[in-house]
């Protein structure tokens, strides 16, 4: 009995949902609320929930739409990257605000853009990054970063394995008979701090984006970058036109 509870303990503790999120204790942080938790928000009323933890049925495969999503789900209401990127069912145009929850692996002996890879596409297209980037001068493939189009303000990163948000408010480029009349744009609050303020969206489509015609709607898309990225609480606020 004793040798199967070593196997088992050896396969549970190994296992990347519980290996890289384990003590964090000899990290050295700029202050102590850096190994805090940000305060997770609740969806507002009338909010189109994504995940709450339940299930991924927002959600199916990239690469095979008619798919649901097969990335893990774990206890405490969290999904873990696994098996390819993933989209949402629903396809969005228009302003919204968007709010995520995630937390990065601890990954000492990775760098770059090898730590913690993930990413938030809004119409499948432009890249909010998911990384480890804690403690850096953020650049614009940084965590944060509107992937190669801006770097944020300021790096507002909690250490890994705490769990973070992004609020991400969108206006989707404008088009008149198939013709951009006005560009997209992009506000983020990154644990509660500004770090885009109304950025113009310079590019039909960031790297690693599903491409296509930027006129038309398209999903939100979580990233596979190889990194058991975990998110939480997912959800969106459609906003009215003006």
């Amino acid at each position: 009995m004793r040798i199967w509870f070593l196997i088992l303990s050896a396969v549970v503790i190994g296992s990347p949902a519980f290996a890289q999120y384990e003590s964090i204790a000899d990290l050295k942080v700029a202050k102590p609320e850096d190994k805090q938790d940000a305060k997770s928000t609740p969806a507002p009323s009338g909010a189109l929930v994504l995940f709450d933890g339940k299930n991924l049925d927002q959600w199916v495969k990239r690469n095979d739409p008619k798919t649901t999503a097969t990335w893990k789900l774990l206890d405490g209401g969290i999904m873990q990257v696994n098996g390819g990127d993933i989209i949402t069912k629903e396809l969005f145009d228009g302003s919204f605000t968007l709010h995520v929850e995630f937390r990065v692996p601890y990954m000492p002996k990775a760098s770059g853009q090898g730590r913690g890879n993930s990413g938030v596409y809004l119409q499948g297209r432009y890249e909010v990054q998911v990384l480890d980037s804690y403690g850096l001068d953020s650049k614009d493939n940084d965590c944060g970063g509107i992937y190669t189009i801006a770097k944020p303000l300021v790096n507002a990163c909690k250490a890994p394995t705490v769990w973070q948000t992004y609020d991400i408010d969108y206006t989707s480029p404008k088009f008149v008979d198939g013709k951009k009349t006005e560009p997209g744009h992009i506000t983020v609050l990154h644990n509660g701090v500004k770090i885009h303020d109304n950025v113009t969206i310079t590019k039909d489509n960031t790297t690693s984006g599903l491409g296509g015609d930027p006129s038309k709607p398209g999903p939100i898309l979580l990233q596979d970058h190889g990194n058991p990225v975990q998110y939480r609480n997912i959800w969106l606020v459609k906003k009215t036109a003006k």
